[in-house]
């Protein structure tokens, strides 16, 4: 158990709903519960009972109360959850009691870092909490869960165990350099080299399945008055761009999110390709060429009723080495463009081919629900790869034992078993409140 905190309280329901749940936790719980419930709190574990919230000996609320002894709880404190109606009068009363009672409001993430900081979790299953609320689509969720489970933490853990022994064979002939020097140096190369290609094969395998956290970024790109728009309409199911007859109307970056085959798409429309006529317009250019730099995919749209024009040709050899759909849009207009996929965005035509083919795009990336997504853990494999490498080109024991503490010291970053309490802060910073 770490040291004592204040006990904090905080909804980790949404407010307005049916039922609205509010957690306690810290050393005062139970004395909190017990002045708000006016009785003894049943040392029976984990028992739903039927209760009533009093203030002032008023009742403010009839409701359910489940009380959690340390440390088989949550966060590994006393805990309680008070089961409320969900309307914003009851609960603002509730939240006024319990702070009445001694209680503080908690901040951002304050469970789940009481959990981490109490050895209930390691730090990157903390951070898997906050990616399981977030998920957008069945992947994203199933990667998040097996997070949360613990994966990342054993496959850092078998690179550390690798790491550690390593150096335990360096500090060894340093300390006993007769007895030890000839055999830590014989096996040292491998060792190095296995961990190395470990880090590596993670670090790549979590590029390539980045998808499942941030989504497959897919830029919807092509002249004005293609449809575009109109696309990203008909992929969402709903109108979120503005479509006119007027070429040129999207002037800006559009960022919208939607599942595909159970993989999350960030589909972003962008400004019609061309020379611009204007400021504003040749703005939006620029960040749809921005956006095409940084695309996981394109979908280049043409006008399937005109021949291909020069500014298609142009934006043709613009996504040569992307991966791409060359899309063929208005095909209810007529067909002059026969290398391309015929859709219609006003009749529906071809749109289940081309969500067959986005995903298609999207799976290889998403199959491995295992591997290391989190930019923060990737970062830290990065640092421990580099130390790693940087330790195959010593010659001195104590140069290769420093690099070897470097790379267990990036990795100890993503567990939390060797972290700045600055990133711990940053990190929690980001959950919501009540969680």
């Amino acid at each position: 158990m770490i040291e004592s905190f204040d006990t904090v309280f905080a909804p980790s329901s949404a407010i307005g709903g049916a039922i609205a749940v509010i957690r306690v936790s810290g050393d005062r719980t139970r004395a909190i519960a017990e002045k708000l419930l006016n009785k003894p709190v049943s040392d029976r574990p984990n028992l739903l009972r039927h209760v009533r919230i009093l203030r002032d000996g008023q009742t403010i609320d009839d409701c359910m109360a489940v009380f959690f002894r340390a440390p088989h709880s949550y966060t590994g404190e006393d805990m309680l959850e008070l089961h409320c109606h969900g309307g914003m009068t009851t609960v603002r009363c509730v939240l006024s009691a319990l702070s009445e009672a001694g209680g503080v409001p908690a901040g951002p993430g304050e469970f789940t870092r009481r959990a981490f900081l109490n050895g209930k979790m390691d730090l990157s299953e903390a951070e898997a909490v906050m990616d399981v609320i977030n998920a957008q689509a069945e992947t994203s969720l199933k990667s998040a869960l097996e997070q949360l489970s613990g994966s990342v933490s054993r496959r850092v853990r078998a690179v550390e165990e690798q790491l550690l022994n390593a150096r335990s064979s360096i500090e060894a002939a340093i300390d006993y350099p007769d007895e030890a020097e000839e055999s830590a140096y014989a096996s040292l190369p491998a060792a190095l080299r296995e961990a190395g290609e470990t880090l590596a094969a993670l670090i790549e395998e979590g590029r390539k399945a980045r998808v499942l956290r941030d989504g497959l970024k897919l830029v919807i790109l092509g002249r004005p008055n293609v449809g575009k728009s109109s696309l990203l309409n008909a992929l969402l199911g709903e109108d979120r761009a503005i479509v006119t007859a007027a070429a040129g109307t999207t002037r800006d970056v559009l960022d919208e999110r939607l599942s595909i085959g159970g993989v999350p798409v960030r589909l972003i429309d962008t400004a019609g390709v061309r020379e611009a006529s204007d400021e504003a317009e040749r703005i939006g250019v620029d960040r749809a060429k921005r956006a095409l730099e940084t695309a996981d995919a394109v979908l280049l749209v043409l006008d399937g009723s005109e021949e291909l024009t020069p500014e298609d040709e142009a934006l043709f050899k613009e996504t040569e080495g992307k991966t791409r759909v060359v899309i063929a849009n208005k095909c209810d207009l007529g067909r002059r463009i026969h290398d391309a996929l015929p859709i219609s965005c006003k009749t529906g035509e071809g749109l289940t081919e081309l969500k067959r083919q986005i995903e298609t795009i999207a799976k290889p990336a998403a199959q491995s629900t295992a591997a290391i997504t989190n930019e923060r853990h990737l970062s830290a494999l990065e640092h421990a790869l580099e130390a790693v490498r940087h330790a195959e080109g010593q010659t001195e024991p104590d140069c290769i034992a420093t690099d070897l503490s470097e790379a267990l010291h990036a990795l100890g970053s993503i567990t939390g078993t060797d972290v700045d309490a600055e990133v711990i802060d940053r990190i929690f910073a980001h959950f919501c409140v009540g969680k």
